[in-house]
């Protein structure tokens, strides 16, 4: 997979969230946190959604909405939601089809065995469609604190 760097158009998406309802990536006004996650209701998933949650009203403050984008079905990112309070939206991608557009695709190592699956991934994409920031193979572990550094968005 080619990864997007920046200055880079956004590969443009419509997925449907956890109610079916289609959202788009074009269109929008405002800059986006697009971020990839393999499995809903795991361990780093869920320590990813919720520091985006936690996060969420800097962002938003800041001129950022927040998308998270699996495979999983809707059923089970309502589910996700619903459990763990998150209030953005959550993306189905069934086949993988967006995240293999972002580069966010390919093989890691999940204990001592190499799979193919979803990289976790971190994408700013401006009003325009342009990305601002790519970020591969992030840690979930305070990556939303990072990336609010790396955006200049204070607590």
């Amino acid at each position: 997979m080619t990864e997007l760097q920046p200055g880079d158009t956004a590969p443009d998406f419509t997925l449907a969230d956890a109610a079916g309802t289609p959202v788009s990536l074009s269109g929008r006004d405002r800059s986006t946190v697009v971020y990839f996650y393999p499995k809903a209701a795991t361990p780093g998933c869920t320590t990813e959604a919720c520091d985006f949650r936690d996060n969420l009203a800097s962002l938003q403050g800041a001129g950022y909405d927040v998308i998270g984008i699996s495979p999983d079905s809707a059923e089970d990112i309502a589910a996700f939601a619903r459990d763990q309070h998150l209030t953005f939206p959550l993306l189905s991608d069934p086949g993988s089809a967006v995240a293999k557009a972002y580069g966010a695709w390919g093989e890691k190592q999940i204990g001592d065995k190499t799979v193919t699956g979803i990289l976790r991934s971190t994408f700013v994409i401006g009003p325009t469609g342009a990305v601002e920031l790519a970020q591969y193979r992030v840690d979930a572990t305070g990556h939303v604190a990072r990336l609010r550094g790396e955006l200049g968005i204070d607590a």
